[in-house]
Order: C-alpha cells, then sequence, then structure tokens
C-alpha cells in the first residue's frame, strides 16, 4: 500500500495501516492485527501464567505477524510488598470512607476470590515478574504504560524486540529519544488512562520536533476516535495513532455489556480526570466513587499503589453484579464518536476510509 496512510511505522511493523490499538483484551488485538493494524495487549493486570498464555494465544492466530504487550513500570512503589503488607498501610479513615461510600450506594462486595489484587503496579517485583515473561517469549514490541522503559533497551534490543513509551511531557520523550527508544507515545491530555495535563495538539508536534532525523518512530494518542483524528496525527508529522476507547464497545471486547452501555452513552464531559482511582492522575468515566473523593469529607488521595487498593473493591463489585449505575472505565475525551457497537474490522475500516476521504478533499482543493 502507498498513499498519504503510508509511514514509516507501516515499514517498521510490516502493517496496512498506522493504527495501533491499544487493548485489554486479546480477541480485539487479534481481529485488529487481522484487518491490516497493529495492536497492543494491556497486561498489567495479569499474573505472569496468564501473561504467557495470552501471548501463545494470540500467536496462534496472527500467522507471524506482529503484536505489542504493555505493562506498567512504576519506580515510586514499594520494591516488594505482599498484598497483606499493602493492605495494612492503608489508613483506617480511609478505609471508613470506603465503606461510607459502599453504604451509601449499595456497593456489593467483589465476587471474586481469593485475591483481586494483581497490578503490576503494586511494587517493582510484580512489574519485573511480568517483564520477564515478554523477554522469554521475546514479544516483538514492548510499551511501557507507567514509568521509564530505559533500564530494559539494551536488553530488549539485544532480544530483536522494540521498546515503546508513553509519555505525557516533552522532557519525557526527550530522553526516551535520546536513549534510542524505538517509539514514543505523546499522550495528551484528552487520553483515557494515565496522562498528564498537556493537550494533544500541544504535546505531538512537540515530540515530532525532538524526533527528527533519528529512528524513533512517534504515535499521537488522546482523544483518537476517527478518520478526521488519524488525519490530523499525521498533519502534525505523527508516524501513526495510539487508540483505546475506540475499542471497548467492540464486538470482539470482553468488557461486560452493561458497561459497553454505559460507554455508548457517555460524552466528552463523562471523561474526568483523577487520581481517586490510583493515585496518579487518570481519566475515567465519571462514577459515584469519583463524586464522593471530590465532596469536602474526602480525604486526601492516596499515594500509589495504595489508592488503587482501596478502589479496587468498589471497581470489581460494580462489575461482578453489572451495576451500571456505579461503573466507571478508562475512557478519552473522543469517547463522544464511540457510538456504535461494531467489529473492531469495521471500526479500523471505517476509521482509514474517513481519513483518507479528509486527504482526497484537500487533493481535490489543490
Amino acid at each position: 500500500m502507498s498513499g498519504p496512510l503510508h509511514t514509516p511505522l507501516c515499514d517498521k511493523l510490516d502493517i496496512e495501516y498506522p493504527v495501533v490499538a491499544f487493548t485489554h483484551c486479546k480477541d480485539v488485538a487479534v481481529a485488529v492485527i487481522n484487518a491490516g493494524g497493529f495492536a497492543v495487549l494491556g497486561e498489567a493486570m495479569h499474573m505472569p501464567d496468564q501473561i504467557a498464555a495470552d501471548i501463545k494465544w494470540i500467536r496462534d492466530r496472527i500467522g507471524g505477524k506482529r503484536f505489542g504487550i504493555d505493562l506498567v513500570l512504576p519506580s515510586s512503589v514499594p520494591a516488594e510488598k505482599t498484598v497483606d503488607e499493602l493492605l495494612a498501610m492503608i489508613p483506617a479513615g480511609h478505609r471508613e470512607f470506603e465503606q461510607k461510600i459502599k453504604k451509601k450506594y449499595n456497593v456489593p462486595d467483589p465476587k471474586t476470590a481469593p485475591d483481586i489484587h494483581h497490578w503490576g503496579g503494586l511494587d517493582q517485583k510484580r512489574a519485573l515478574q511480568q517483564l520477564e515473561v515478554v523477554f522469554d517469549e521475546r514479544v516483538p514490541v514492548f510499551a511501557s504504560g507507567l514509568g521509564s522503559p530505559a533500564f530494559l533497551l539494551e536488553r530488549a534490543h539485544q532480544l530483536g524486540m522494540q521498546v515503546w513509551g508513553l509519555v505525557g511531557k516533552p522532557r519525557q520523550a526527550k530522553k526516551l529519544i535520546g536513549i534510542g527508544a524505538d517509539g514514543v507515545i505523546a499522550q495528551g491530555f484528552d487520553a483515557a488512562g494515565h496522562t498528564g495535563d498537556i493537550g494533544t495538539f500541544s504535546i505531538v508536534p512537540q515530540v515530532v520536533d525532538l524526533a527528527r532525523g533519528t529512528k524513533t518512530s512517534v504515535l499521537a494518542a488522546g482523544g483518537v476516535t476517527t478518520g478526521r483524528h488519524l488525519a490530523a496525527a499525521l498533519a502534525l508529522g505523527a508516524d501513526g495513532v495510539w487508540t483505546g476507547s475506540l475499542w471497548l464497545t467492540s464486538r470482539e471486547s470482553d468488557v461486560n455489556l452493561p458497561l459497553k452501555e454505559r460507554l455508548l452513552e457517555a460524552e466528552t464531559e463523562d471523561a474526568v480526570w483523577s487520581n481517586c482511582i490510583s493515585g496518579y492522575t487518570m481519566r475515567t468515566t465519571r462514577s459515584p466513587w469519583h463524586d464522593e473523593w471530590l465532596s469536602a469529607e474526602a480525604p486526601d488521595v492516596l499515594k500509589p499503589p495504595l489508592q488503587m487498593i482501596l478502589s479496587s473493591n468498589y471497581i470489581q463489585g460494580s462489575l461482578d453484579y453489572q451495576r451500571k449505575d456505579l461503573m466507571t472505565e478508562a475512557a478519552g475525551q473522543g469517547i463522544h464518536y464511540v457510538k456504535e457497537m461494531k467489529p473492531a474490522r469495521q471500526i479500523l475500516s471505517d476509521i482509514i476510509e474517513e481519513a483518507l476521504d479528509v486527504f482526497d478533499r484537500f487533493a481535490a482543493k489543490g
């Protein structure tokens, strides 16, 4: 394929379209890859044996095509702590506030037992154990969703792997580009999940400028849900786009139906930026949990990883009992354009068609 959508990223990954799907669902990842895009599977919530099983499952279905795995590498969490030790670090006043929320909204206890705390961001040991699986499997692309991957770059390159990092500030991008990272995702304030406070249209061209003349690919992230967004990102100089919210309501997505419905109903203002979920600033859909942490009675938000542990019972309980009124999910400000449950292949096709229409209009005017 040639034309305005064929970028250096397409050659680097041997893909048709410069669209990267970040997803926690392996079915979505496979569908996007087999449709000509690229996918990165978020595995930070899984134990090492599950990560290995997911990698095998994907490989069995994509016929030698490339894929990526995303983990978190936070340096600000303890080096090693058991879940019980972390639970004991949560102050009594915060537990009381959590119970007050659960009582006020009749939040059920989660069904999942005995342990729902598997996030790689709980301590550095967990993150490194997850990372070892990625190395053992020689995953084609490793992406760090949180924290710098500088310490693993040399080893990854020796194994023939690419290393990408998500950044929310130009100075973070400069460091990654300087050490030879293969890809930098310039993630704007609009984005879902853990993100900084600089807008997409501000951070992307700055990172593009920093990467000029290097081999580092720049992907634009934050609010990207349409072909117009893809065209705009390429116009800003990005090599492609990193998309997330777009795939949550796809037919293949394992997000449960009430949450899909909640996302389809969501508008831009429903995607709020708060640290009440994980202790890091994070964009998620607004819920009673968010509202209560904005109240005057709320204690200070705990530092990572304690806030994630504190919020996990609320989140898991809402999912286990399909309480749509309580649910929250990482979603970006582009959620306004996510209005249908479509197959992932169709979602990708629609984006590409709309982006090509944009470029055709400009060409016709010329």
